[in-house]
Parts: structure tokens; C-alpha cells; sequence
């Protein structure tokens, strides 16, 4: 039997503790993060079926990550409550939908040669690293009222150009086995040109370009 404190009432269990401490923006963030995990999850139906309706459903679950990325910090300003949990909510959502995400969309379109991965393994390693830098340096970059006003490199949520790109060659036909610029072999293993957009976005995101916060 459970030990009654002076009221009369049992202690609830401390692992519910956490999910107390949640702020509503907390679960908006983890919306970000399911919609990322539910991404890769179609993305391995579609490998598995070839159901093209997976594949779309697979792209729009990127954009409602999106919203709800911009979605939580807004509703953290407007209740003016956010918990101790937040910040690291929101870098471990993002790499989730906008950087572990976007590159399983790309395997599983078709760039999948050697080099293709590694280039794949460059931009997740990327985006971890520009979240980290902006975690370890909010606090530098913050004015007096605590507001960081710019990112150092650019945002991992910019990586949806990338999935817009492949989006746009899947509708035309473009991925697969008629992947857009086609293929060449580079020693043992093969590079898909259009592969090179998440190396872009990758140096992009680590790079010391100061993009104005809004």
C-alpha cells in the first residue's frame, strides 16, 4: 500500500512529474517531431509498397512540421509560460523532421549511391552541429532583453527547399530511376548530382553567414 501524506492523499508517482512540467508548447514541439518520425515511417512504406500516396502523404508531413515549429515559440509568447525542457524539445524535434527526415526522403527517392550517403551523413551531422552551436551560443548572441537577433548560419528548416526540389522531380518523374541530372560513377561507388543540394544546405547551416532573426 502507498504512503498517505498529511491531507490524507497518496504522493502521484514522480514519473509523471515530467509530463507536469510540459507547457503547451512543449507538446505543440512534439508534434514537430512526430510529424518527422511519421515522415520516415512513409517513407519506408513507400520503399516496401511503392504506394504513391504514401510518398505524397510523406512530403506534407514536412510543412505541418514546419508550422508547428513556428507554431510552438509563438505560443510560449503568448501564454508567457515555457518549461525547463523546451529548448532541448525543440533542437531534438528539428533534427528529427528537418534533418534525419529530409535525408531518408532522399534515399528513398533514389540517391542512394555511396557517395550519395555520405553526403546524406554530411548534412544530418550539419544540422546537429548548427543546433548545438545555436544552444551553446544563445546566450552571447542575446541582447539586454535576452533576444538572440541573429542565427549564425542558417536555420535546419531551410532544408524544406531541398524537400521542395525533390518534390517537384517526383511529381515530374524526376527521382528513381530518372533522377534528375542522372548519375556518375566516381571510383567504387556512384554520386547523383542532385545530391549536392543537401550538401549545400548542409554547409549553409554551419557556415558563418549571420541570418537576421525575426
Amino acid at each position: 500500500m502507498g504512503v498517505e501524506n498529511d491531507a490524507g492523499e497518496r504522493p502521484r508517482p514522480k514519473r509523471f512529474a515530467m509530463l507536469r512540467s510540459f507547457a503547451l508548447a512543449d507538446f505543440i514541439t512534439l508534434a514537430n517531431g512526430a510529424s518527422g518520425m511519421g515522415c520516415i515511417l512513409l517513407c519506408l512504406t513507400y520503399v516496401e509498397s511503392g504506394d504513391v500516396s504514401a510518398m505524397w502523404a510523406a512530403f506534407a508531413l514536412l510543412p505541418l512540421a514546419l508550422a508547428c515549429d513556428a507554431l510552438d515559440g509563438m505560443v510560449a509568447r503568448w501564454r508567457r509560460k515555457s518549461s525547463p525542457y523546451g529548448a532541448d524539445l525543440d533542437s531534438l524535434a528539428d533534427v528529427v523532421s528537418f534533418g534525419v527526415a529530409p535525408a531518408v526522403l532522399g534515399y528513398t527517392l533514389g540517391l542512394r549511391g555511396g557517395w550519395d550517403a555520405m553526403v546524406l551523413i554530411f548534412f544530418v551531422a550539419c544540422g546537429i552541429s548548427r543546433l548545438a552551436r545555436f544552444n551553446a551560443t544563445a546566450d552571447a548572441l542575446a541582447d539586454e532583453s535576452g533576444k538572440v537577433k541573429y542565427y549564425e548560419g542558417t536555420p535546419i528548416p531551410t532544408s524544406l527547399a531541398v524537400v521542395l526540389v525533390l518534390a517537384i522531380a517526383y511529381w515530374q518523374g524526376g527521382t528513381g530511376a530518372g533522377m534528375w541530372l542522372g548519375a556518375f560513377h566516381l571510383g567504387p561507388w556512384t554520386l547523383h548530382p542532385l545530391v549536392l543540394l543537401y550538401a549545400a544546405s548542409g554547409s549553409a547551416m554551419v557556415s558563418a553567414l549571420k541570418i537576421p532573426k525575426p
